[in-house]
């Protein structure tokens, strides 16, 4: 019948599922690397978020243009 995609069977993380990652993580790079670890994904998720707005700032510039070509030739 109908399924869905494999990452939206995982469903929403709650407090638990965080506090395991962060215990898993916290072994993995250990408490000297976590601080550097945080940071790096901090300025990552920026970026991300910067380059995201940018898309949708220059997509809608675009969009703003086209329709006001397309009323300067009707009017």
């Amino acid at each position: 019948m109908f399924s869905l995609p494999q990452f939206m069977l995982v469903g929403p993380l709650g407090w638990s599922e965080l506090l395991i990652i962060l215990v898993i993580v916290l072994i993995f790079f250990g408490p000297r690397r976590l601080p550097e670890v945080a940071e790096a994904i901090g300025k990552s998720l920026r970026k991300f978020k910067k380059a995201s707005a940018d898309v949708k700032d220059e997509i809608q510039a675009e969009t703003k243009e086209i329709f006001d070509d397309k009323d300067n030739k009707e009017g």
